[in-house]
């Protein structure tokens, strides 16, 4: 019989082959374990956030409340306050890095986040007229919150793709609506009476203080809907970074995802900014440091979403515990996002980049 002989050009192939699939797996690997990390840190987050504050309750107390039993001092405590409180913030958390990341990805630009390009700043104005002109009690301030939100996403996306789609336009126009949209909510404030002033500056702050069953549902609602559909849709999110002609060479069909892309991350910022208010720099900062923390390879959606859940439960503690006043969370994520930013424009900056 005659031996086969592998030629040395087939053989480098293969031996490049196997390193290219070897490192694959080596980087799944390393980014499954980051992505379990960080699952853990959210668990640690929410669980210290349910047993400590004035009076501390052991684990054992927390989960007998969860499970339903009646503890003395707990069930109220724990059932009423705490836990509507942090299912609230890993929620809104969640919903902020989701939207945040999937803007900054698709958009191919750190700074092409919601609170950035005006969609937050959409909402504040619409709950502030909803607060100082027309008196509506909670439910129609979040209703009007939700729907500014989604007509300046909307104005956003339609004003900039004229002429084709291009980030860097639909980013500038962002930033000028916002400050349209700031200016706006200034106006209305400087007519407002003092006690609606109160009202809306702690919503315009962002906080969890109204944090209450009633407010978690409709939230919960709205993420069991749309928080999959965008984790989902991952893959093609990834693909669009390539541009336009290269994904549709791929199979991805560019209009209709992006279309989706953009509804999904308005609606589920909407709602979170709906019920918490607009929380400073959770959906900007979220994916720069989900980045940074989880190998690349895969969608940054999911690493996104579990950084956005730590920022606001772990801000939520130090506003309340980590001074002799308690402060709302939208302060401590302001003061940890501010010098981010800075540092950010100074670094694109020295790079000689762009918008």
């Amino acid at each position: 019989m005659t031996a086969i002989q592998t030629s040395p050009r087939t053989s480098s192939a293969a031996t490049a082959r196997a390193a290219v699939i070897a490192g694959r797996r080596s980087r799944n690997r390393r980014r499954a374990l980051a992505i379990a990390a960080l699952a853990l840190a959210l668990f640690a987050a929410v669980a210290t956030s349910l047993m400590i504050g004035q009076t501390f309750y052991s684990p054992v107390q927390v989960i007998r409340v969860i499970l339903g039993e009646t503890v003395p001092g707990a069930s109220f405590t724990v059932g009423e306050l705490r836990l509507p409180r942090t299912l609230t913030a890993v929620l809104a958390g969640t919903a902020f890095g989701l939207a945040g990341a999937t803007f900054q990805t698709m958009l191919r630009n750190p700074l092409a986040s919601p609170d950035i390009i005006g969609i937050s700043s959409g909402a504040s104005a619409a709950a502030v007229i909803a607060i100082v002109v027309l008196g509506l009690s909670d439910t129609g301030v979040s209703l009007f919150a939700l729907g500014g939100a989604l007509l300046t996403a909307l104005a956003i996306y339609f004003l900039s793709h004229r002429g084709g789609f291009s980030g860097t336009r639909l980013i500038l126009i962002g930033i000028g609506l916002a400050a349209m949209l700031n200016a706006v909510v200034s106006f209305v404030l400087s007519r407002a009476a003092s006690w609606d002033i109160q009202t809306a500056m702690q919503w315009l702050t962002g906080s969890l203080n109204g944090a209450s069953w009633e407010r978690v549902v409709p939230l919960l609602v709205a993420w069991i809907v749309l928080a999959p559909m965008m984790l989902a849709t991952g893959r093609s999110l990834r693909i669009l970074q390539l541009g336009d002609d290269s994904a549709a060479g791929l199979g991805v069909r560019v209009q209709p995802t992006r279309i989706v892309l953009i509804l999904g991350a308005v609606a589920l910022l909407a709602f979170a900014t709906a019920a918490v208010g607009p929380v400073a720099f959770v959906a900007f900062m979220a994916g720069p440091i989900a980045a940074r923390l989880v190998p690349t390879g895969g969608s940054p959606l999911l690493p996104s979403a579990l950084v956005g859940a730590v920022l606001v439960i772990v801000a939520d503690l130090i506003g309340q515990f980590a001074f002799g006043t308690r402060y709302p969370v939208g302060v401590v994520t302001g003061v940890l996002g501010a010098p981010y930013l800075i540092l950010l424009l100074i670094r694109t900056n020295r790079a000689g980049g762009s918008l």
